[in-house]
């Protein structure tokens, strides 16, 4: 998918990319992972789109016959983004294997790992406007530097650094702190979110976007407090109904 350029659009200009974002959106993006399958029921929720991972992709294709088969039931599911994540040895290798993916549609988004090759296809992506995700992300300064080469997306890794007693979600305080101001900064999206707790704290610490499992993504929605007065609700609903007070109203009997 070709990256919008807001520095010729006028208000959007003065602002800079993400903060125009910001002062036009609803609030921060949230992003699906899962099967084509399971993410069907999710997608019509107003979710951003959909990210890959070379693990999961790897699982997905062996179940749905290749990798490029994934990816085309991901544009069949959605008109949203689709980012697929790509891997080489070289250069070469990593411009030649996007190709294959963004001539699938202009909605590709591609995903590269923070590599000094991955720095390299960022700014050669950027040129021809290619819009980037760069993942595995775990310090302030891979931050400072991908971002120098042009990359759209900034992915801070956060369970994986609780799962070796660290704060999740103290990158992304740094990279917003590191990037206010900067009118072209790229977007701050947490990565391998596991749970509720890690995304409320990603969303607290200022993440402009959130990617997760579709299962967590269920799970966000989730409270005691919202069941219970759902409930409230609902039984006053029904209960005039009974009374016969929504005449002329379409109420499904259940």
């Amino acid at each position: 998918m070709a990256k919008q350029d807001t520095r010729s659009n006028g208000a959007a200009a003065a602002l800079g990319r993400v903060p125009a974002t910001r002062n036009e959106g609803r609030g921060p993006t949230i992003w699906l992972a899962g099967d084509p399958d399971d993410l069907k029921e999710w997608m019509p929720m107003g979710i951003a789109g959909i990210v890959l991972n070379t693990v999961v992709h790897n699982e997905y294709a062996q179940n749905h016959g290749s990798a490029i088969t994934v990816v085309e039931k991901y544009l069949e599911l959605t008109d949203k983004p689709v980012v697929v994540e790509i891997d080489g040895h070289s250069l070469d290798e990593l411009m030649a294997v996007g190709k294959v993916f963004t001539r699938l549609s202009d909605q590709i988004i591609l995903k590269i790992p923070c590599s000094a090759n991955g720095l390299k296809a960022f700014v050669a992506l950027r040129d021809e406007g290619v819009e980037t995700f760069c993942t595995t992300v775990f310090s302030l300064t891979q931050a400072a530097a991908v971002a120098q080469a042009g990359v759209d997306h900034i992915l801070p890794f956060c369970d994986p650094v609780r799962q070796v007693g660290g704060d999740p979600t103290q990158l992304i305080r740094e990279c917003a702190q590191m990037f206010s101001g900067w009118a072209h900064r790229p977007f701050i999206m947490a990565a391998l979110v596991r749970s509720v707790e890690t995304a409320h704290a990603a969303f607290r610490d200022g993440a402009d976007e959130l990617v997760t499992m579709w299962t967590v993504y269920r799970d966000m929605l989730e409270h005691p407090l919202t069941d219970q007065w759902n409930k409230v609700f609902l039984d006053s609903w029904n209960d005039m109904h009974e009374k016969g007070l929504l005449k002329g109203i379409p109420v499904e009997t259940h």
